[in-house]
């Protein structure tokens, strides 16, 4: 198996069981993992918790850990607390309890060594695509001038395909472009870690896909980081190393029980993998099935 569900929780379940024997399990929890493994993890999320009325907390009791170059998805319902955890590891929230960390130290409000693009592309509109992005540039390297910061932004604007609309505005281009834009300008920073809250929720299938590409092929280049929160199973099983599912809290037995991280589940799936072969490698199909019977019977807290 390759979920952190017990195997008397996975026989619950035919399809699960079914997931149990297809794919071997890796970790089955990071709260199990060794204590070398955590020591050594990039970023480190320490049983983490928000609440917004004391005695009912969104979630609880979060812990997980990502390595270096590591692409990881969380997926779950809406109220489960994902953008509340991705907000925390930009520092544009805080936690009620717990801690996280990246890079040993513990994170405590924004940084440029976190890059952040959300469902909208949040672009200056008065600046062109290339102005957008020497805005965060300049705000990173201070010190640059105008020739090596243009050459920086040329790159990436490149690296996304839109080197014919670098003079444009924001209002001149499609959705999709847009969030080209705003992918650029969070890699142009350099940053240690991405996190991504959505990006391609508002977009249509087809420039959905094409970005999808886009982005596994920067992200190898790269070797980044990246944190990526999605509603979409294919989307999440595409790009990802690991998924995380979130449960949502629930009136349980008269008491009430807060969401939390449910289950890690690991993708198995060759690195290099495609849109079009996706759906023809073994594993894939179990995997998926395990994932939706997660978000459609399991994933209130218990």
């Amino acid at each position: 198996m390759w979920s952190d569900t017990s195997d008397r929780e996975l026989s619950a379940s035919p399809a699960a069981a079914t997931v149990a024997k297809a794919v071997p399990l890796v970790s089955p929890n990071f709260a199990l993992q060794s204590k070398a493994q955590a020591m050594n993890a990039f970023l480190k999320i320490e049983k983490l918790g928000k609440a917004y009325q004391s005695d009912k907390p969104v979630f609880s009791d979060v812990s997980f850990n990502i390595d270096k170059g590591e692409f990881v998805c969380i997926i779950g319902h809406s109220g489960c607390g994902k953008t509340t955890i991705l907000n925390v590891l930009a520092g544009l929230d805080t936690a009620t309890e717990g801690h996280a960390f990246m890079d040993g130290r513990e994170i405590a409000g924004p940084s440029l060594e976190r890059g952040v693009v959300f469902q909208s592309h949040a672009l200056m509109p008065c600046l062109t695509v290339r102005q957008n992005i020497a805005f965060a540039v300049r705000s990173k390297w201070t010190e640059w001038k105008t020739p090596q910061v243009n050459l920086h932004v040329e790159k990436h604007v490149g690296m996304v395909g839109l080197l014919h609309a670098i003079d444009k505005k924001p209002s001149q281009l499609s959705g999709g472009m847009k969030q080209r834009v705003g992918i650029a300008r969070a890699f142009a920073i350099q940053p240690k870690m991405l996190l991504l809250d959505e990006p391609f929720g508002a977009l249509d299938a087809l420039t959905r896909g094409t970005i999808q590409d886009e982005l596994m092929t920067i992200v190898r280049q790269t070797q980044q980081t990246v944190f990526m929160i999605t509603h979409d199973v294919d989307e999440a099983i595409l790009l990802s190393d690991r998924i995380l599912l979130m449960s949502n809290g629930n009136e349980s037995g008269g008491s009430y029980v807060p969401g939390g991280l449910a289950e890690v589940v690991v993708n198995h799936l060759p690195r290099e993998r495609t849109r079009a072969q996706l759906h023809h490698l073994p594993g894939y199909y179990d995997m998926r099935n395990h994932i939706v019977d997660f978000l459609v019977s399991r994933a209130k807290a218990h």
